[in-house]
């Protein structure tokens, strides 16, 4: 096992301003020679980032309040989404969802972006959670990306994915449905979302957030190594399959 030494408390230290988490920077650069709780009773001793706390981030499940927006019942359900997407083996599959301003604070909010097999993460800016700023936001990222990286696209029941059929005529994406109250259906965007609120909290009005701010918090979050992608980062994973559609 690795011991404590300036150098590699420097290592440490710039990984964790970097947002990785202990267990990240492990599985990246130092499995079979130090565990990942060596890194937290450090940081407790005051051997790494000066003992501040703050660079943990919170990883305990919290129970959320039930979705109270409008819903709609139409549109093809999830259920009938198929097996190879649901088990991610291809690419071009996507998660999307809406992260929104404190009531009353702001309409401003950005519609968020999950590619399921590389765990990719995208968010762009909305005026407001309408299903035409939906579906501007929607065909933006389709126009960004190369012919099909983007093919499906699940979504939960909220008014502003009402642009479905929308978007399926004008832009072939197929859009799949989740059941109510089933965010574990979208589980990799809604982790992402919760990663994205560490950057810009719920208190936040998020049409104050600069292009650049945003972008910021996007790099940090898809250049962490994932545990699920073999310490690859969901850069480098997603980066590998654009190069596999030239």
């Amino acid at each position: 096992m690795e011991k404590w030494s300036p150098e590699l408390a420097s290592i440490i230290n710039e990984k964790l301003k970097l947002t990785w988490s202990p267990e990240q920077i492990v599985g990246r650069s130092f499995q079979g020679s130090i565990s990942f709780k060596t890194i937290y009773r450090w940081i407790y001793q005051g051997l790494l980032a000066n003992q501040n706390l703050y660079v943990l981030r919170h990883k305990g499940k919290r129970q959320k309040p039930q979705e109270t927006r409008g819903r709609f019942n139409v549109g093809t359900s999830i259920k009938k989404r198929p097996k190879e997407i649901r088990k991610r083996e291809v690419f071009g599959h996507w998660e999307l969802d809406s992260v929104v301003s404190s009531r009353g604070k702001s309409k401003g909010c950005f519609t968020t972006f999950v590619e399921r097999k590389t765990r990719w993460y995208v968010a762009l800016k909305m005026p407001n959670r309408s299903a035409n700023s939906m579906e501007q936001a929607i065909k933006t990222l389709k126009e960004q990306l190369p012919s099909h990286a983007f093919q499906t696209a699940t979504v939960d029941r909220g008014k502003e994915f009402a642009c479905y059929r929308t978007i399926e005529q004008d832009t072939d994406i197929k859009v799949y449905f989740a059941e109510p109250y089933s965010s574990w259906q979208r589980g990799s965007n809604e982790n992402a979302n919760g990663l994205l609120r560490e950057f810009f909290p719920k208190k936040t009005d998020l049409a104050k957030v600069s292009n650049d701010e945003l972008e910021k918090a996007l790099s940090l979050i898809n250049n962490r190594p994932r545990k699920c992608l073999n310490w690859k980062t969901t850069h480098e994973a997603f980066q590998e399959e654009l190069l596999h559609l030239i």
